[in-house]
């Protein structure tokens, strides 16, 4: 699980350039981009999280509650 600290202090890769980036737990399991525009979910495995924006981008497309739990590991 992402502790409190951990959680304040990632975001989205794809989107902290240029806005907050801001990422929300679901599932316990997945970290999903707060931003509207943005729609990347990206899995924790092994309590680690996966931030990569290749990563991101295969989820966009998934709703939230259809994404996998736990995560693949490919």
């Amino acid at each position: 699980m992402i502790s409190e600290d951990l959680l304040e202090i990632l975001r989205c890769p794809a989107c902290v350039r240029e806005k907050e980036g801001l990422l929300t737990v679901v599932k316990d399991t997945w970290l999903v981009c707060q931003e509207p525009d943005c729609g990347r979910k990206y899995p924790i495995k092994d309590d680690i999280p996966v931030m990569l924006i290749d990563e991101g981008d295969k989820w966009v497309s998934v709703a939230v509650e259809d994404l996998p739990v736990p995560p693949p590991k490919d």
